[in-house]
């Protein structure tokens, strides 16, 4: 019986994914239609700007994105953030980059969870959106217990489903514009109303870049990848240059067609959930909401899928290493599935979608924290590139390995110092929580856990 069970675990994961695989798992984590959630939020606090937001996030998340795509080739791990800032800086900085990365990646499903249940709640008002919340979560997280290639075929389907909704609305909204004229002034996406606010936008920003929070997420992915490091990178640029494109242009549309001022929205924060909802039922008709409501409901359920497989993998990883329980960092051979790491990130998704869910402000809470772990870790990530290519490897490539992450730490700084009080506070206790239970490992004897297989510049 004991080597059966030995036999039936290992801490390798099976290569099964291909480009295609990659990018569905990118697209569907950040999903075409990931702006519908969040834009009454990003309205009120732009003042307006909504489309100038997703510009900014877009190139804020452009110099993140090519660091990433540096270090997936350099360190090809799962376990992203955290395995390359401990190869590029050590391993008390990389379980700091897991650890913040750990509240990101765990907390992504859950907004994306309670975008579902706020969505299906629309059509089915008599059932709570935390019920809806509950029963995504369930019927996700069995797909992702069955394999990440099962996973990935439903979730092409569904990506596609969402491509052709998206399409829907940007023929509509201009054919409404056509006939009948915008609500708004034709700037006002990019200049906002009553004038722009440089302010205002990057405090929206920290809001927005959780729309993108999915094209990272491929790079956990690489040791389960046909073609591994190469084939993420290329994922991970392509993925955030399609995504910021699509998101710049749904936002201006709906902005301009958006009847409410953004103030309104500020001063009642139960409508911000909603707000492109009723944009849409006002402007185009009962039916195009009916639609975008159905595959937002499905489309943020799958992204919180995919999501929630790279918590797990993160989950695993950090177990692997042994800066996390080991009994986490275990893969069911037959399946290919940490089983253990994934049912934990669900746990402890389902706890955080469900408060949120039960909550007015529940959306506008959560969309802020998280952000706040991952933009920490995306500045020990843009340090990891300095550390691994330069401090280390000698280069003198000083535009992508010196100039991109500098400019990258930069503009997430100036993002994070607009980020919510709340935000920043439930940050500064994670991190703190985090750098005492490196302390207590350091203490134990278990300050260089790893396995000897990080790479060497």
């Amino acid at each position: 019986m004991a080597r059966v069970n030995a036999q039936a675990r290992t801490t390798e994961l099976r290569r099964t994914l291909g480009v295609r695989d990659l990018m569905v798992y990118g697209l569907l984590f950040i999903a075409p239609m990931a702006p519908v959630g969040v834009f009454g939020v990003l309205d009120a606090k732009s003042h307006g700007a909504v489309a100038a937001v997703y510009l900014v996030a877009t190139v804020a998340m452009g110099f993140t994105a090519v660091s990433y795509a540096e270090m997936v080739r350099a360190v090809p791990r799962a376990g992203s953030v955290f395995a390359y800032a401990r190869a590029g800086l050590g391993e008390g900085p990389g379980f700091v980059a897991g650890w913040m990365a750990m509240l990101d990646y765990l907390l992504i499903p859950a907004v994306a969870y309670l975008f579902s249940g706020i969505a299906l709640n629309s059509l089915v008002p008599d059932v709570s959106r935390w019920v809806w919340t509950v029963l995504a979560v369930l019927v996700t997280t069995a797909l992702n217990l069955i394999g990440v290639r099962t996973a990935a075929v439903v979730g092409f389907a569904v990506l596609a489903m969402e491509i052709l909704v998206l399409a829907v609305f940007v023929v509509a909204a201009s054919v409404e514009l056509a006939l009948h004229g915008a609500a708004r002034s034709w700037g006002s996406p990019f200049g906002g109303i009553g004038g722009f606010s440089l302010t205002a936008v990057l405090s929206a920003v920290s809001v927005a870049v959780l729309s993108f929070l999915g094209f990272d997420a491929i790079a956990s992915f690489v040791e389960e990848a046909v073609g591994a490091s190469a084939a993420v990178a290329r994922a991970v640029l392509w993925c955030l240059a399609v995504a910021g494109l699509l998101f710049v242009a749904q936002t201006y549309l709906a902005a301009v067609l958006e009847p409410t001022a953004p103030a309104e929205l500020a001063a009642d924060p139960a409508a911000q959930g909603t707000a492109f909802y009723d944009t849409v039922e006002a402007a185009v008709g009962h039916w195009l909401h009916v639609l975008i409501a159905a595959s937002k409901a499905i489309g943020a359920a799958f992204a919180a899928l995919a999501g929630q497989a790279a918590a797990g993998r993160l989950v695993f990883a950090m177990g692997r290493e042994g800066r996390l329980p080991r009994l986490l960092g275990v893969v069911e051979a037959r399946s290919s599935v940490p089983r253990r790491a994934l049912l934990t990130a669900a746990v402890i998704t389902l706890v955080a979608a469900v408060w949120a869910a039960r909550r007015d402000d529940g959306l506008d809470q959560l969309t802020s924290v998280v952000n706040v772990g991952a933009l920490t870790a995306f500045v020990l990530l843009h340090a990891s590139v300095v550390g691994w290519y330069v401090v280390r490897g000698g280069s003198r490539d000083w535009l992508r390995h010196g100039v991109v992450p500098m400019l990258g730490v930069a503009v997430i700084v100036a993002v994070l110092v607009e980020a919510s009080h709340t935000a920043l506070v439930v940050g500064g206790v994670w991190l703190a929580v985090g750098l005492l239970v490196l302390v207590a490992q350091r203490r134990r004897g278990r300050g260089e856990p790893g396995d000897g297989r990080t790479p060497r510049p």
